[in-house]
């Protein structure tokens, strides 16, 4: 069965130190372009991709493309990624890419899988 993937923009950008932090908003646009190119190859198991971003990266969800949901987070990013991980597990299998452990503890607990950021650009870095 395919699953949906909530991806904590804020971790997964932050895995990788390519000086993101000068530029939020031009990461979190690189990642959801690199998303939409790994979702454009149609992954094996994937339904959906749900990019999840907060703070100064909220801009990124304005100039939403398509193939990747961008969710600005009102609030807290983690708050966000929980409800949407709930609601998607709900309804079929759920999986959220981040490497916070409190993160990762909670979705659990509302049904979702999880990966880390690495397991993630292992993916984005073979399309």
């Amino acid at each position: 069965m395919e699953r949906i993937v909530v991806v904590d923009g804020a971790n997964v950008v932050g895995s990788r130190p390519d000086g993101w932090w000068k530029d939020r908003v031009g990461a979190a646009r690189r990642l959801r372009d690199h998303l939409e190119d790994w979702i454009a190859d149609q992954p094996e198991g994937v339904s959906g991709v749900i990019l999840v971003v907060e703070g100064a990266a909220r801009p990124v969800a304005e100039d939403d493309r398509g193939d990747v949901y961008v969710l600005a987070a009102p609030g807290s990013g983690d708050d966000t990624i929980v409800e949407r991980a709930e609601a998607s597990a709900s309804v079929g299998p759920t999986v959220v890419v981040t490497a916070d452990r409190a993160l990762r503890e909670r979705v659990h607990a509302v049904g979702a899988e999880t990966e880390s950021p690495s397991w993630l650009w292992s993916q984005l870095d073979a399309v």
